[in-house]
């Protein structure tokens, strides 16, 4: 039978979302505490996209075939023993021909800067920028984005893929208490995507550049014409859409 499971986790102390040899990585995790739960047999599960070291997610999914169980029991058994930087929210049946990658309909990241006084405590899960940004010039910016693009100058340098093109549906702007929120809704987003965009938007913030510089660099496909990429401490993969 299979199942989707919905959980959280602080992305700090992992090496990324996907296993790798010799890492500390979330599905790891996860994957050991299922095969224990099901008396040492491997169990494997599919995410709906991966997550780089110091992400953090809030509403990751993944699909995992397992044996007829009391759901409620399964979630509580994970959650004694996955460490206490994973929590599983939900696990619900799907169909058996479901897909938790293949069948995203969109997500939604956030990404946190601190425009205040900086404070230790939240280093890892706000960008600690300290300095004032100039939101509407972002929002201005933000306009050129929206739609179906390609997206190429806002991944990876050497990810080679056969299509950069995505929708980014929404980017949402809001501030409270020094806290700048910007939320990302799309098809889809390339590896370091959304960092890469947020590395734009402080430099128009920060009167580095003008807004229809977004423009210009979307238009170019060229990772060169861009900004940094921002930290990973502040992004989060909040929701998955099917």
């Amino acid at each position: 039978m299979r199942y989707l499971m919905t959980f959280s986790y602080d992305g700090s102390n992992f090496y990324g979302y996907q296993v790798q040899n010799n890492k500390r990585t979330v599905q790891g995790e996860i994957e050991n505490c299922l095969t224990k739960i099901n008396g040492n047999k491997k169990v494997r599960i599919v995410g709906s996209g991966r997550t780089d070291r110091g992400v953090h997610a809030m509403g990751q999914r993944a699909h995992f075939d397992f044996k007829e169980i009391d759901l409620n029991k399964l979630q509580t058994s994970l959650n004694k023993l996955l460490p206490l930087d994973v929590y599983v929210q939900k696990i619900e049946k799907v169909e058996d021909d479901f897909h938790a990658r293949f069948d995203v309909v969109k997500k939604e990241y956030i990404y946190k800067i601190n425009m205040g006084e900086y404070n230790p405590l939240k280093y890892k899960y706000e960008y600690q920028l300290n300095k004032k940004l100039d939101v509407d010039k972002m929002k201005e910016a933000s306009k050129y984005l929206i739609g179906e693009h390609n997206f190429k100058a806002f991944t990876k340098t050497d990810e080679e893929k056969d299509d950069y093109v995505r929708i980014i549906y929404d980017i949402d702007f809001e501030i409270k208490n020094n806290i700048l929120t910007i939320k990302f809704v799309g098809s889809g987003f390339l590896r370091y995507m959304v960092r890469n965009i947020v590395g734009l938007f402080v430099e128009i913030g920060l009167a580095k550049a003008n807004s229809n510089v977004a423009k210009a660099i979307l238009d170019s496909c060229d990772r060169t014409k861009g900004f940094k990429t921002f930290s990973p401490s502040g992004l989060y993969l909040n929701k998955v859409y099917y």
